[in-house]
C-alpha cells in the first residue's frame, strides 16, 4: 500500500535522452482516497500545463499561465517545465513566486523538446507523487514523446 516514485533521465541513440516520472502503489492493495487524489492533482497538472507547449509562447506566460495546486497546502517541484536535450536544459520553467530572482523571458520554438511535470505532496508531509511527460513542441501543438503509461497501479 505504500507508493514509490521515480524521476529517471534515459540516455538514447546519439547522447539524447528522455526524462520521465512515474509512481505507483506497492502490492496488491487498492490505493486511498488521499494517494488517488494526490495522483489526480499531479496528472492533471501534468496533462493541462503540457497544453500550453505551442509556438510563440513565452515563458513568461507558461510560468502564470500554467495551472498547479495551492502553494500554502501542497508541496511542489522546483520546476514546471524544462528543456530536455543531451541532459536538461534550457528552459527552466519556475513557479510565479521565483519569477523576479529565475524568470527569464523567451518563446517556445518548432522543434523544442520540453517535460511537463508536477510533484503534489501534503504541506505537512507523508505521500506525494511525481509525474512527467516528455513533449516536442510542432506547429500542430505539443506531441507527447513519452509512450510508457501513467497509472497509480502497475
Amino acid at each position: 500500500g505504500d507508493i514509490v516514485a521515480y524521476d529517471t533521465d534515459l540516455v538514447g541513440a546519439y547522447g539524447m535522452m528522455i526524462d520521465i516520472s512515474r509512481t505507483w502503489v506497492c502490492g496488491d492493495k487498492a490505493p486511498t482516497a488521499h494517494q488517488r487524489e494526490l495522483f489526480d492533482m499531479a496528472d492533471e497538472m501534468v496533462k493541462t500545463n503540457a497544453e500550453l507547449l505551442t509556438p510563440g509562447r513565452s515563458f513568461r506566460e507558461l510560468t502564470f499561465d500554467s495551472v498547479m495546486p495551492a502553494r500554502e497546502q501542497y508541496r511542489h517541484y522546483s520546476v514546471k517545465f524544462h528543456g530536455v536535450g543531451q541532459c536538461d536544459e534550457y528552459p527552466d520553467i519556475y513557479h510565479p513566486w521565483a519569477w523576479d530572482e529565475w524568470g527569464f523571458d523567451d518563446e517556445l520554438e518548432v522543434g523544442m523538446v520540453l517535460t511537463s511535470e508536477s510533484y503534489i505532496g501534503s504541506r505537512d508531509g507523508g505521500e506525494g507523487v511525481k509525474l512527467e511527460d516528455q513533449y516536442l513542441v510542432t506547429e500542430a501543438g505539443p506531441e507527447l514523446l513519452t509512450d510508457f503509461p501513467v497509472s497509480l497501479t502497475l
